[in-house]
């Protein structure tokens, strides 16, 4: 068996995964054409090709913003900050600018991926898109207290508080524990 070139794995995972959604992409394509016909199809592909046209340039966007991130951004400064040893203090900056980024996964997971790279270990990681997700302020102040009043909107935010950081600690110590690389091989 020859031997595996490690700066060609993420490429061959990327394709693996690439095949895989075009097989489910063609199966959910035959299924979706026995059923409805090729109106069907058509109609399908056509909403398809709006999104792709939706989001690519967000996706564009991001991964600009990313590569932005790792060029601009100092390692030394941000494994200070954010890396295995800024302790519960990059838990804590990690969790505050979590809380305070707007928008969807696109710019937030290229933001990560994007410090990752530069030196943030996997607990920032986590307590960032954990915090984003849970504790945005955004999500608070446009959605929640308009359409849940302020009662259950300040609840529900409280009662998450301490889940990013939780969730920075828990990813921590399970790779120490078991020793994986979970960030992406290409950072």
């Amino acid at each position: 068996m020859p031997a595996v070139d490690a700066s060609t794995a993420p490429a061959r995972r990327g394709y693996g995964q690439l095949l895989f959604f075009a097989a489910l992409a063609l199966g959910s394509g035959i299924a979706l054409w026995q059923r409805d016909g090729w109106e069907a199809i058509l109609v399908a592909v056509d909403q398809g090709s709006g999104l792709i046209l939706a989001v690519a340039p967000i996706i564009l966007g991001a991964m600009l913003v990313a590569g932005y991130a790792r060029a601009l951004l100092p390692q030394a400064l941000v494994a200070r900050w954010l890396g295995a040893e800024s302790g519960f203090r990059g838990l804590l900056l990690a969790m505050a600018v979590g809380m305070v980024t707007p928008g969807g996964p696109f710019a937030s997971f290229a933001l990560v991926v994007g410090l990752a790279g530069t030196g943030a270990d996997i607990g920032a990681c986590i307590t960032y898109l954990t915090a984003w997700s849970v504790l945005g302020l955004h999500r608070l102040i446009m959605w929640e207290i308009p359409l849940l009043g302020p009662d259950l909107a300040f609840l529900r935010y409280a009662s998450c508080i301490a889940l990013p950081l939780l969730a920075g600690v828990m990813a921590r110590l399970l790779v120490r524990h078991f020793g994986f690389r979970p960030l992406p091989d290409r950072l």
